[in-house]
């Protein structure tokens, strides 16, 4: 059985004074890949925050290869092999597609060549700025830059969001090579609950800052009625 990679207890933590997660429990394996769903606000992109040390921890622990990382900045949770593709982006956009990679490069499999191997769109507009960009493109140059990091835990917020169902198609054939083939273990908040449950073999539901379910996701993939349960929702789910 593979080890574990990252481990998370009794986590609590938000915002300054607010608390926002509460009693968070949660560890992944090597090379393991888990989707994370749940309506707005619920703490989702907080979760990943937090992993990151980007919020206020005011319980529990963080622990990575064994190593607790609770109160290390999170340049350092980079170093240790955390990677960390953000809602907003945050694409440099006075930077080439070429640049913005090469900021973030650490030593380690993962090279300009190789990240244009996974997004050829990329390779494409190496010489366009991040300005020049469309939202898809963004989005693969997020990703694409985390990777420079050479990450063993990779963890994403909404990529699919705004996107077209085509530019997503092709995003997710990108995400499906990396899962596949790059042994990383993977964190995905994702509301397209078609994408979510599809990508990874294990799927989380939160709300109100805690985890509510954790289990397979073909589970909640053949019960509709149990995910519109656990989401609140009534209207039909994204099937595509």
């Amino acid at each position: 059985m593979s080890e574990t990679i990252l481990k998370i207890e009794n986590l609590s933590a938000g915002y300054g004074e607010t608390v926002v997660l509460e009693g968070m429990d949660f560890e992944i394996r090597q090379g393991g890949c888990v989707s994370i769903l749940g309506r707005n606000g619920v703490g989702k992109t907080t979760f990943l925050e937090t992993i990151m040390g980007h919020t206020t921890l005011h319980e529990g622990s963080v622990a990575l290869f064994g190593t607790e990382i609770s109160h290390q900045q999170a340049h350092r949770r980079v170093a240790h092999g955390l990677g960390y593709v953000p809602q907003e982006r945050e694409v440099f956009p006075s930077l080439s597609v070429g640049e913005n990679l090469e900021v973030a490069a650490r030593p380690g499999e993962w090279t300009l060549a190789r990240v244009y191997d996974l997004f050829p769109q990329l390779m494409a507009r190496k010489t366009n700025r991040g300005s020049q960009l469309s939202g898809g493109e963004q989005q693969m140059l997020a990703i694409g830059r985390a990777l420079m990091g050479n990450p063993r835990v990779l963890l994403m917020d909404e990529p699919s969001e705004g996107l077209a169902p085509v530019i997503v198609e092709a995003l997710q054939a990108g995400m499906v090579r990396l899962r596949d083939e790059a042994g990383l273990s993977i964190i995905l908040v994702e509301q397209n609950s078609h994408l979510a449950l599809g990508f990874a073999e294990r799927c989380l539901v939160m709300n109100r800052g805690r985890i509510v379910h954790d289990g397979p996701s073909a589970v909640l993939n053949a019960d509709k009625d149990l995910l519109r349960r656990l989401l609140g929702v009534e209207a039909p789910l994204n099937e595509n």
